[in-house]
């Protein structure tokens, strides 16, 4: 029986009827983007990947992402202060103990900060179930995770509508849990501020996140900040700094990316604040794609990863249980020929007797095939325990002993079957056209923008002036006015 004719009605997940009412008046591309995540949540609980309240929507943060990341001096740190309007919450002293801050907007006047469980428990913000994924990656560190993130919320508009990610600087005393949460804000973020006093650090202790850096330059919107705020500058010598940042840059092998230079200057300084202010402006349509991608890449996954992976291991059982069976027959039929051997005859004389043959065969096949099935279930336990390794080393949320064993049906394990349950023709199609709906998606996003290019209006796609921001941990969400832009960033010097 076909996979499309057994398909479950799997309970839409409370995250994804969130999403949906969040993003039904301001972002109609979200919405149904939504609706292809519901059409693959089915697909893979029916074939055991996913269970009834798991959605693949959950794989990355839904929210614009923002990550600031500089080194051990304070230039970061007044950048929030002055920009945000938000007074950190460590010293510069205190740098390099400071933990991972995901920046949420509140609408109330009073600032918290909440412990990094707040983080690991909503579905809404960056980090959900981080702690799964420490723990799967670094055994025993999965419990600590208060020890290196926190929810720090801010009045500051600048955060309407977005997350700003605060990222502890890299030092020779970064553990392991650090270097990994790095990875991990690099890969969510829809825009990260790079300050180039990170380059000042030990090429050693900053060797991973100049790799990662390297790895997502062509699709990340990175932009370096050099702060000059202690000099006048005009914008001849700021061009000169910028395309010196370029060579030194273009030598450790970053050669994508904007430039933003922080000065005393007034010129100077509000080019910086423009870019800035345009960079964020933009994050919204960085996280559009962002999903997207990742949901084109959901539905590819399925077929490119999960089901090869799968498969391999099924080749492994049948060739396995097949073998211990055959073993198993051999030992009997050396038996047999060594009692023929001895009783002169008997056996052979019976096995051909018309009456007895049929019944010594009915008592074989019944006696083999159960045999067959306890060997074959026997050796898919121990290698239930490969799946879980691979898994876990490719970091999926999807449960690939989950699809094995539905493959452990009664005619699979008798008959010579290696493809997964569910792999056929007719749900590779349903893959394929879910792949489709989702590049609709990205055309019709497209073209938002040359509908933009040709009439003074809103954008079907665009966060309207009036939003309302992610829903904070402590506070409902309401609508706030629309942003307006700082004439400031840093005080100017006498």
């Amino acid at each position: 029986m076909e996979l499309g004719d057994l398909m479950a009605d799997k309970m839409i997940s409370k995250h994804l009827v969130n999403l949906e009412n969040y993003f039904a008046d301001t972002q109609p591309i979200l919405k149904k983007a939504g609706a292809i995540f519901h059409q693959l949540d089915e697909f893979e609980y029916t074939l055991g990947l996913l269970d009834e309240s798991e959605s693949t929507a959950c794989k990355s943060s839904w929210w614009p992402v923002v990550s600031l990341i500089g080194g051990a001096s304070p230039i970061k740190n007044d950048f929030i202060e002055h920009y945000l309007g938000s007074k950190p919450n460590h010293s510069s002293a205190y740098a390099a103990h400071h933990k991972f801050t995901v920046l949420q907007y509140t609408p109330q006047e009073t600032e918290v900060t909440l412990p990094g469980v707040a983080l690991d428990v909503d579905h809404k913000l960056p980090f959900y179930q981080i702690s799964h994924k420490i723990e799967q990656n670094l055994k025993g560190e999965g419990g600590k995770i208060n020890t290196h993130l926190e929810l720090k919320t801010s009045h500051s508009d600048k955060l309407i509508g977005k997350l700003f990610i605060d990222t502890p600087p890299l030092t020779e005393d970064s553990g392991a849990v650090q270097k990994f949460l790095m990875k991990h804000v690099l890969e969510i973020s829809d825009a990260s501020f790079i300050f180039t006093d990170i380059f000042d650090s030990e090429p050693l202790v900053i060797q991973e996140l100049l790799d990662e850096l390297i790895a997502c330059q062509d699709t990340h919107n990175l932009v370096y900040v050099v702060d000059h705020s202690d000099m006048s500058l005009d914008i001849a010598q700021s061009n000169e700094i910028i395309n010196s940042w370029q060579q030194r840059l273009a030598n450790l092998g970053l050669n994508t990316g904007h430039y933003v230079v922080l000065s005393d200057s007034d010129d100077v300084r509000l080019d910086g604040i423009k870019a800035i202010d345009e960079r964020l402006e933009n994050v919204e349509y960085h996280r559009t794609y962002r999903v997207l991608r990742n949901l084109e890449q959901s539905i590819r996954d399925v077929d490119d990863l999960i089901i090869p992976e799968v498969s391999e291991v099924l080749i492994q059982w049948k060739e396995r249980s097949n073998v211990t069976t055959l073993i198993v027959m051999g030992f009997f039929v050396t038996l047999m020929l060594f009692a023929e051997i001895t009783m002169g005859g008997i056996i052979l004389n019976s096995i051909i007797d018309p009456i007895i043959g049929p019944i010594f065969l009915t008592v074989l096949i019944l006696f083999f095939v159960p045999l067959h099935l306890v060997v074959s279930k026997i050796h898919a336990k121990l290698l239930l325990k490969t799946l879980y390794k691979r898994q876990k080393k490719l970091g999926i949320m999807e449960n690939l002993a989950g699809l094995f064993e539905k493959s452990l049906s009664f005619t699979r394990i008798l008959f010579s079957i290696k493809e997964p349950f569910g792999h056929n023709r007719k749900n590779r199609k349903k893959l394929k056209s879910l792949i489709e709906q989702t590049q609709e998606l990205v055309q019709l996003l497209n073209e938002s923008f040359s509908e933009l290019a040709l009439a003074p209006r809103v954008s079907e796609f665009r966060q309207p002036e009036t939003s309302t921001a992610p829903p904070p941990v402590v506070t409902p969400p309401i609508v706030t006015p629309p942003v307006k832009s700082k004439l400031g960033l840093f005080p100017r010097r006498n």
